[in-house]
């Protein structure tokens, strides 16, 4: 993948003619520090007890047997919640190389593991780790299998428990690794949530657009950074279930408040739509799948909220919304888009949205 070059990104539409949103890296280095990483740690596991009382496992299919996967790619699986399109797993698993697939999560079970070993089909086995606390993001054992895995799927569930296991940690750490190898990588919901440069932790609850916006310092508006780096992701701040949960004026409030804080040369929301992902190529190429004609969502300021005051109502000028269908096209390291399905742009006033003039 290349980095953009532009000190400062903007969104290149090539068509203007719609209807507004209201009216409907793969280097040879990091494979081999990947390859000695599962090596130490599984001989690591051989020679520690399996504690389970930190983490559930389940395996589905051969787990055992020594496999040389097809070809792995770099690519990412954006996924809004709300219903998983078979269509964007099957490349999920093709870019994965019809290998290991493995599930992280810290509720639920293996809710993964017959849709994707049975359902979609084609891949060596399919194990998913449920964490009870952040001691498992610790345990060689499941390091081990996060270093061999072939494709990695983060499931729904609390982001805020995903940042405190997870971030700073041996897990963060391996999931790094597994970006920087070329292999895949995706999140659905509050999978999704963490996957960019910036996140919503919901560390304190969730929070509803209509708090957000009438107080972008209410104290449930939790921002981090870096948890991971993929590289399509630099600069961007995700949202899911997000028409069906009105959550465009909280995602617009979260790019004021790290417009204001980090300054970032680019800054970008994505939101994505309930039962629809959008699938990214190691290019930046990205393309919708959807089952219930969902969208996904560009959001991007052109200029600087007003200055930003504890319990005053956000203010900001210009948002860039545009949508994104199965027929449009994006590159998210180059911000261009054809075909765009929607497109209007947004101010936020006195603590709610407004369409204004292009």
């Amino acid at each position: 993948m290349t980095e953009p070059t532009a000190q400062s990104q903007h969104l290149l539409v090539s068509d203007h003619r719609l209807p507004t949103v209201w009216s409907i890296v793969h280097h040879l280095g990091a494979g081999l520090l990947l390859t000695a990483l599962f090596f130490a740690l599984l001989l690591t596991a051989i020679a520690t007890p399996d504690d389970k009382s930190n983490y559930n496992y389940y395996p589905t299919g051969d787990t055992t047997t020594d496999f040389s996967p097809a070809k792995t790619e770099g690519a990412l699986l954006l996924a809004g919640g709300g219903g998983d399109v078979e269509s964007a797993f099957t490349w999920f698993v093709q870019k994965a190389g019809g290998g290991r697939i493995v599930i992280l999560r810290a509720s639920g079970s293996d809710g993964y593991n017959d849709f994707l070993f049975s359902k979609i089909g084609g891949v060596k086995s399919v194990e998913s780790v449920v964490f009870k606390n952040a001691a498992a993001a610790r345990d060689p054992r499941v390091l081990a299998l996060i270093a061999r895995a072939d494709g990695i799927f983060m499931a729904g569930g609390d982001q805020a428990k995903y940042i405190e296991y997870w971030k700073d940690s041996p897990v963060g750490t391996a999931l790094a690794a597994h970006i920087a190898a070329g292999k895949p990588i995706g999140g659905t919901s509050a999978g999704l949530a963490v996957l960019g440069q910036f996140y919503f932790s919901a560390a304190k609850d969730t929070v509803t657009s209509d708090v957000a916006l009438k107080n972008p310092f209410d104290e449930r508006v939790t921002l981090g950074r870096d948890f991971l780096s993929a590289p399509a992701l630099a600069g961007v701040i995700t949202d899911t279930h997000f028409m069906e949960r009105k959550r465009l004026g909280r995602l617009i409030t979260f790019l004021a408040r790290l417009q204001a804080s980090e300054k970032p040369k680019r800054l970008l929301g994505l939101g994505i739509d309930e039962a629809t992902a959008l699938c990214v190529e190691a290019d930046g190429s990205a393309r919708v799948h959807t089952s219930r004609k969902g969208l996904a969502w560009l959001v991007q300021p052109t200029k600087p909220a007003s200055p930003l005051t504890a319990g005053q109502p956000l203010a900001i000028e210009g948002v860039a919304v545009i949508g994104l269908g199965p027929d449009s096209r994006l590159n998210l390291l180059t911000l261009e888009v054809e075909r765009p399905a929607a497109s209007s742009v947004v101010a936020a006033r006195d603590g709610r949205l407004h369409e204004t003039a292009p």
